[in-house]
């Protein structure tokens, strides 16, 4: 992977840091759906909301009975809420044009990753992963919280799932990974034997499990925004990228269709002939020469790159490649470890949080371009010998001919109506947040 890296591709990706955030010590960020907003947890237990168009702090959220560091940070559908979990075991959702609290609630053990249901505009479910017990549904309204099974064992043995508000039984446990997909009808957990159990989050029902190469545990799953894959993270240094079989909407549907169907056999083989019609392997990543540990690995926007980062001390590099599994950029950035990414969910642009608690912005190198200035503009290369018309300076040239306007002068132009954008979701609605208002200062 360190060999010289082939063809540039000269794509949409970014290539130096445009310039840094700083604002106390941050830890965490996400987007919104729309990448006009980014939140950051920070070591202080404050959330920090920066406009991403001016770079400037469009909002603090602070909980006077949070004092501990942020872990995670999750917006919801369509931006209204963000999920803040901390190191002092608690969920708070919060509203985010007033920056009241909705609903604070404290868990058995400190959440390392918490997500909002992701097919709702105004959840009350969400997901959490907490350091030293399975992953857990929580109801943000009740308070109620679910173990999820990590694996298929038991179910198979006709223990049935575990029990609600039940913490593990004190055994060494290794953190698992999990995470919504799109619509949010289905949990997929990532275990520490290599397999990705597929469940449904209500019922609390394992329907599918997908083993993978190596049986290395799993650290992190990430849906791209689209839906269409699945991304991996394990101990054997290995980036894992799934296609997605189900359909998009109705992914549970379709699930429970295909366990019907197969009859013939049962248990444990069953739910693996089932996965195999789930998810199917489609690229492999990894550093053969370093053997580097990746950080936070996710998907571009538009799911044509991936990018992780060196999980290697003192080091901010991030890798970035094609989804036909080509390296084709080695970003380094200043010293410090590198321990959270997001990529721009419209724009080339990646954001990474580094150890010192500030954010870089990646962005790509631009190069002046003259004939953006004037169309008839030519840029050369070298120079070169003009010879010119005999006509060129004369007031009423010969060869000039006016061409008439094919634009129909008495059409209307429709100012009002909004283009959809080409990332944008087919459930795009109007009561989207897309910025925070700024009031002066009296």
């Amino acid at each position: 992977m360190n060999a010289p890296i082939i063809d540039p591709l000269q794509g949409d990706f970014p290539e130096v840091i445009e310039e840094y955030l700083q604002h106390g010590l941050m830890k965490c960020i996400a987007f919104n759906r729309r990448g006009t907003l980014l939140a950051a947890g920070c070591t202080d237990g404050s959330c920090v909301i920066w406009d991403f168009e001016t770079r400037g702090v469009a909002k603090e959220l602070r909980d006077k009975d949070c004092v501990a560091a942020i872990t995670s940070v999750c917006w919801s559908k369509y931006g209204h809420q963000i999920l803040v979990s901390a190191a002092d075991k608690s969920l708070t959702l919060w509203d985010v044009v007033s920056g009241e609290k909705i609903a604070r609630i404290t868990l058995p053990q400190t959440p390392l990753l918490a997500r909002l249901h992701s097919g709702s505009s105004s959840p009350s479910l969400c997901l959490a992963c907490p350091l030293s017990s399975a992953p857990i549904t929580v109801d943000l309204n009740t308070g109620n919280t679910t173990l999820l099974p990590v694996t298929v064992s038991d179910v198979d043995n006709g223990l049935g799932p575990p029990s609600r508000n039940k913490p593990s039984d004190g055994l060494p446990f290794t953190p698992t990974a999990a995470c919504f997909n799109k619509c949010g009808d289905l949990v997929y957990v990532g275990n520490s034997k290599g397999e990705i159990l597929i469940i449904d989050p209500k019922s609390i029902q394992v329907h599918a499990m997908v083993p993978a190469s190596g049986g290395a545990v799993i650290k992190n799953i990430v849906f791209s925004r689209n839906g269409q894959y699945l991304l991996t993270n394990s101990n054997d240094r290995t980036i894992r990228i799934y296609e997605n079989l189900l359909p998009l909407k109705d992914g549970l549907v379709a699930l429970e269709d295909l366990n019907k169907t197969l009859d013939e056999v049962a248990g444990v083989e069953k739910m693996k002939v089932v996965g195999s019609k789930c998810l199917k392997l489609f690229r492999e990543l990894q550093d053969t020469i370093t053997k580097v540990h990746w950080k936070a690995p996710c998907f571009s926007g538009d799911g044509e790159w991936i990018i992780g980062g060196s999980a290697s001390k003192g080091e901010h590099k991030i890798y970035i490649w094609d989804r036909a599994g080509h390296l084709v950029k080695i970003l380094e950035g200043p010293k410090g470890a590198l321990i959270d990414l997001a990529w721009h969910p419209v724009h080339p642009i990646i954001v990474s949080v580094s150890l010192t608690g500030l954010v870089y912005i990646w962005a790509k190198d631009h190069t002046e371009n003259w004939s953006a200035f004037a169309p008839d503009f030519k840029e050369l290369e070298e120079n070169e010998e003009y010879v010119e018309r005999e006509d060129e300076f004369d007031l009423t040239p010969e060869t000039e001919k006016v061409k008439e306007s094919d634009t129909n002068q008495d059409d209307e132009v429709d100012i009002v109506t909004v283009e959809k954008d080409a990332f944008s979701d087919s459930d795009m609605s109007q009561e989207e947040l897309w910025f925070l208002a700024s009031y002066p200062l009296s």
